[in-house]
């Protein structure tokens, strides 16, 4: 299923995408007599569990055009509203770690952002005069399904609820102001992520994943998910066995060559600018940039 997060409530409206249009799935829940109309936070928060009754309430809607939203009229919000944990993953592509001047790692090299950073599809990012060199990252998001420790390597995937499509924009100057990037990738609005939550049995193999990268419709990033060097298999086992997995959770896994820091003659990103981010399969996501 794809999965999309929208309205202006807390806990956000929850839709499926069908041919049809989206599913309102809070207003067909309710007419199929749930006795609570789910919410983009409680889909999330009850994970793995409770996507088969939600496979099953869409079946049972089809040719309902009552039930259906135009997606363009949608005020998207971000695919996961409220992560327990935003986990990201650096220097996992190997020509990323090459054109930054750096070895590949031996271990995942692990950081966090915080949900202030968090942002929808097609929502505007105030880039603040405090930095300069604003960045862009275009990322393969894993979303955690169901409570995981020690995850074998194996069974990893077992765990995943679905993929969304990211962009870690970076304060680069911020981030390497210090030994600890956390400043530079934690401003408001440094994570959209979306437009879409794909359930993983859409998405066979994470590892065999385009990622593109546009600025004002020119491409930058051209990679594939082939090129990690910690796949996403690893990651979920190896974080795992670090700390407690919960529904929800949020791991971002890399981004491919082509950042702006990466090359010689560096045109940071402005207001004014547009980004899009795409993984094949996971939807486009686009971020205006605007003065802060």
């Amino acid at each position: 299923m794809i999965l999309l997060t929208y309205g202006d409530t807390a806990d956000g409206a929850i839709g499926v995408k069908t041919g049809e249009g989206v599913l309102d799935l809070a207003a067909a829940a309710l007419e199929a007599g749930w006795p609570t109309p789910p919410t983009a936070r409680s889909v999330i928060d009850e994970g793995l569990a409770l996507l088969p009754r939600i496979v099953g309430l869409v079946a049972t809607t089809r040719g309902r055009p009552d039930l259906h939203r135009d997606e363009d009229a949608l005020h998207f919000r971000p695919a996961v509203l409220h992560p327990p944990k935003i986990v990201c993953v650096g220097l996992n592509y190997r020509r990323h770690a090459a054109e930054a001047g750096l070895p590949m790692p031996p271990y995942p090299t692990v950081f966090s952002k915080f949900s202030n950073t968090l942002a929808g599809h097609r929502q505007p990012i105030a880039i603040k005069p405090i930095a300069t060199q604003y960045d862009y990252e275009v990322e393969l998001a894993v979303v955690i399904g169901r409570w995981a420790q020690d995850v074998s390597e194996r069974s990893a995937l077992d765990v995943v609820l679905g993929y969304a499509t990211a962009n870690d924009l970076t304060a680069r100057d911020l981030q390497m102001r210090t030994s600890q990037w956390l400043l530079g990738k934690s401003f408001d609005g440094a994570l959209p992520l979306g437009p879409y939550l794909v359930t993983a049995d859409e998405v066979p193999d994470p590892q065999t994943l385009r990622l593109r990268t546009w600025v004002n419709g020119t491409l930058r990033q051209d990679g594939q998910t082939s090129e990690m060097i910690f796949g996403v298999r690893y990651l979920v086992h190896y974080l795992s066995r670090h700390m407690t997995l919960e529904p929800g959770d949020v791991i971002l896994t890399g981004t491919p060559e082509g950042v702006i820091a990466g090359r010689k003659d560096p045109v940071w990103l402005r207001p004014g600018d547009e980004v899009s981010v795409e993984v094949a399969g996971l939807g486009r996501l686009d971020t205006p940039l605007i003065a802060g």
